[in-house]
């Protein structure tokens, strides 16, 4: 007989048969969703929340139809199973606890009153797989919510992606008591393995991720945008005062307007994420409190943005949310010390610190234990080494012989192994020595994996302080004169002519006898030895003393002993000051179209960017007294770049092309263009840096105008185009009128993780490959090239064929004749791109920048030149 919902029976734990109530599951839902929002019992619920429930409840009602129409009537067990199945389905995960942990309380309590019979039901052997949740609880698992879960990520990329195929690879890793996170893990590991089928699987990985995130940081995944907007919003200020008082936040952020804050947040924006940029963003960006995410994608964002608007008065949420706006879509990224202290109780944000190493014990173990420091806060380290007296040079204290340098850089490469970056990456340090320190050949074994490893660093990155001096001895295939620094103490704060004058005098007191420690090597044959180092090791770096102390700014204040970690930072050092550099990085893939540049975007992100970047020298928290001198007096930031293979391609030209190289000149002119302009704004309205007088900003020279200077110092010709398309005439103006906020205003650094995360190619880098694996603290993951795989697939040519065919060639096209020329040309891998092209773009670059870039070169062998 079909009975009418009034006329269904349900069947309780003793036997007794009673009417079914509907109303009742409602209550249940609603007990416990008021125990996870912390509500009083009478207190009323969201209407979504309450039509949620109500649909929830018709479905369990719609599930026991059949049985509770019968005369036995269905099991109230049943109910309740069905009710927490429905929970989950909808993601709502927590509320789901709350409900198992109810009903767990309640069997414990029958138990208690001796209801024998309800207490063997619930011993009876469960369902053989089983879900345990990270309260112990255990629930029968239901592949049903594996498949809702991932329809969901494959929503409107059904026609690629196979959900079946997907699901039978995640049961292959189910067990009985497999965790909800190995689930997820399962579900996330089955669809990045087709990652390198179709980039589409990319698109439904993420959106996996996204679900793990809002789990662990919302309590819930929602499926409906409207949900998850108001779940964003209403969550906010909890995040806040959660992180606050778990010591994660600043206390700071309790005086924004918070209600304001939320309504600018743009959840849309977490799909503008490709998979890996929000694995990177997970494993070591978001806050965490004991291993939970507390922060979404949006909320990461404002609170880096947050951060840096903390001391704009009563515009600070203004601020905030163009601050947000420019990082939320991917237009400008701050560097990575910003993205992981900002708004945190110990803000350290700045990204490089370089430092110059006295001949002294006591200065020399300061300057390692600064390094510690700063390694602790996420900073990347430089140390000029220079200084130090060679191997066998006379002590003076102790009427004893030096060891020279390298056992004091032994020292600092396990430093920087003990101390990594707040956790979150391993510590990094380069250090520098000049050309002509008696201990450079050792120095540039330093990498090798032979010899005795007392004297190796194999941790420790390493970079040649080289004078045009010597370049000038390798082109006339001379001699080259080593020297420990104590004979010729003033040699390392000299450059250009007066470095060269004063060199020759050191030389002539060799001769005379003046000088006893000394060794006499081929220029030719040292420069051979450096790039056979730099061959087998990727080390030591190159770097150009003169250059960059000529066309220095800062000329007036002191001398530039060394770079930065990564090469591209070019500032003062001495004893009292280490420099500090803060970066950030345009998204120039972000700014470009098929036309080329958006000159009026580009010069609002590149305002706001200069903006965030001088805020960051007041708002930062300095591990040492020198560091917090030097950042403060001269102000300098870094300005760089990003995705520049990424605009080209946009525009439908070769990286080895005169086309990219004119885009090169044009893209950094505009970016130079507005960020000094920027800087002078922000000295009118803010004042100038407290060294400015005698700069050659206050001068009235820019860096296009120290190109003369460096060829007047060299006396040779530099062969540069000097090129200009905009009108300069109104910076001049305006430098002159205001001055500058900043001793130094860009620079181009290497992005690496900052690029992974908004997913565009490394600043100013060719493709590595098309189809290779990326490995770092996140594992191992397959990239491919997104762009060109559309291109593929729009003239038929993607397929399983083509796809084995890349990777047979490692990732290039040039072999493949399926795909035609002009694509193959377009999409030549870094090692294809003749290094010629990759100088060019960046010399042309280099005239518009005041400090220096980090510049990689491909080479697939020795050329034997």
């Amino acid at each position: 007989m079909i009975r009418t919902q009034q006329e269904w029976l349900v069947r309780k734990r003793d036997g007794r048969v009673a009417p079914f109530d509907i109303s009742l599951i409602e209550r249940a839902m609603a007990n416990a969703f008021r125990a996870e929002l912390n509500l009083a019992e009478a207190q009323p619920l969201d209407a979504e929340i309450e039509a949620e429930i109500k649909a929830m409840s018709a479905e369990a009602a719609e599930e026991v139809s059949n049985e509770a129409s019968t005369d036995r009537g269905v099991d109230v067990e049943k109910v309740q199973d069905l009710v927490e199945m429905s929970l989950m389905k909808r993601g709502h995960y927590r509320v789901g606890r709350r409900y198992i942990v109810y009903r767990a309380e309640h069997a414990k309590m029958r138990a208690l009153r001796g209801d024998v019979e309800v207490a063997a039901e619930e011993a009876e052997q469960p369902p053989t797989i089983h879900v345990t949740w990270e309260d112990g609880i255990r629930v029968p698992f239901d592949q049903d919510r594996v498949r809702t879960r991932l329809n969901e990520a494959c929503k409107g990329l059904e026609d690629v992606c196979d959900i079946d195929e997907l699901v039978a690879d995640v049961m292959r890793s189910v067990y009985d008591g497999i965790t909800s996170q190995e689930i997820y893990r399962a579900m996330i590991l089955a669809s990045r393995s087709r990652i390198e089928r179709d980039p589409a699987y990319d698109t439904v990985t993420s959106r996996l991720m996204l679900m793990v995130i809002y789990n662990e940081a919302l309590g819930e995944a929602p499926t409906k945008d409207a949900r998850l907007e108001k779940l964003y919003r209403n969550q906010f200020e909890h995040y806040i005062i959660d992180g606050i008082m778990a010591d994660r936040l600043s206390n700071d952020l309790r005086q924004f307007d918070l209600t304001k804050i939320a309504y600018a947040l743009k959840p849309e924006r977490d799909q503008l994420f490709k998979y890996l940029g929000l694995q990177a963003i997970y494993d070591r960006y978001l806050l965490h409190i004991e291993g939970r995410r507390i922060e979404t994608p949006q909320y990461f964002w404002m609170r880096v943005a947050m951060g840096l608007a903390v001391n704009e008065g009563e515009q600070q949420e203004e601020r905030a949310i163009e601050f947000y706006n420019v990082l939320s879509t991917f237009r400008f990224t701050s560097a990575t010390p910003t993205l992981f202290n900002s708004a945190t109780p110990h803000p350290q944000l700045s990204s490089c610190y370089l430092s110059t190493v006295q001949d002294d014990l006591e200065h020399i173990f300061k300057s390692i234990s600064d390094n510690a420091k700063l390694s602790k806060w996420a900073g990347g380290l430089g140390n000029d080494w220079t200084n130090i007296r060679a191997t066998n040079s006379h002590i003076h204290g102790t009427n004893g012989q030096s060891q020279g340098v390298i056992p004091f850089l032994k020292v600092v490469n396990d430093t920087a192994v003990a101390v990594n970056q707040g956790g979150k990456r391993k510590g990094a340090v380069c250090s520098y020595l000049e050309t002509w320190h008696l201990d450079i050949e050792e120095f540039l074994d330093l990498r090798k994996n032979t010899g005795d490893d007392r004297r190796r660093t194999h941790d420790m990155h390493t970079a040649n302080w080289i004078p045009d001096l010597f370049m000038k001895r390798v082109q006339e295939n001379g001699e080259w004169t080593l020297f420990s620094p104590d004979d010729v103490r003033d040699l390392h704060d000299l450059y250009g002519a007066a470095f060269e004058k004063r060199y020759l005098e050191y030389e002539q007191a060799v001769r005379e006898g003046d000088i006893k420690l000394h060794r006499r090597v081929s220029a030719v044959e040292l420069w051979r030895k450096m790039l056979t180092r730099l061959f087998e090791t990727g080390h030591p770096w190159i770097t150009w003393k003169d250059p960059s102390n000529i066309r220095s700014p800062q000329d007036h204040r002191g001398v530039v002993h060394s770079s930065n970690l990564c090469t591209e930072i070019l500032l003062n050092t001495s004893p009292d000051e280490t420099a500090v550099c803060n970066l950030g990085s345009i998204n120039l893939k972000a700014h470009t179209t098929r036309d080329g540049l958006n000159l009026e975007l580009l010069e609002d992100t590149v305002r706001t960017a200069m903006r965030m970047l001088d805020n960051v020298i007041d708002i930062n928290y300095y591990p040492t007294p020198e560091a917090k001198t030097s950042n403060q007096r001269h102000r300098p930031v870094g300005l760089g770049l990003m995705g520049f293979q990424d605009a080209v391609a946009i525009q439908g030209f070769s990286y080895a092309s005169d086309e990219a190289v004119e885009f090169a000149d044009r893209s950094m002119e505009a970016i130079s263009y507005f960020a000094i302009m920027a800087s002078s704004e922000l000295a009118k309205e803010r004042g100038t840096y407290s060294s400015y007088e005698g700069s050659k900003w206050d001068r009235g020279l820019l860096p296009i105008d120290t190109i003369d200077m460096l060829e007047e110092e060299r006396g040779v010709p530099v062969d540069i185009d000097r090129s200009q398309s905009m009108d300069w005439k109104l910076v001049r103006q305006a430098v002159s009128r205001h001055g500058m906020r900043n001793s130094n205003c860009m620079a181009i650094a290497p992005t690496a993780t900052i690029s992974t995360i908004i997913g565009v190619t490394q600043s100013i880098e060719p493709s590595y490959k098309h189809l290779y694996v990326k490995s770092n603290l996140s594992g191992e993951f397959t990239q491919i090239n997104i762009e060109l795989v559309d291109e593929l697939k729009a003239l038929n040519l993607w397929d399983k064929d083509m796809l084995d065919a890349i990777k047979y060639y490692d990732g290039s096209l040039v072999a493949i004749d399926r795909i035609p020329e002009d694509i193959r040309m377009r999409y030549l891998t870094a090692f294809e791109v003749d290094p010629a092209w990759i100088i060019e773009c960046a010399a042309r670059r280099q005239k518009w920048i005041d400090m220096g870039e980090s510049l990689n070169l491909y080479m697939q062998e020795p050329s034997g030149k």
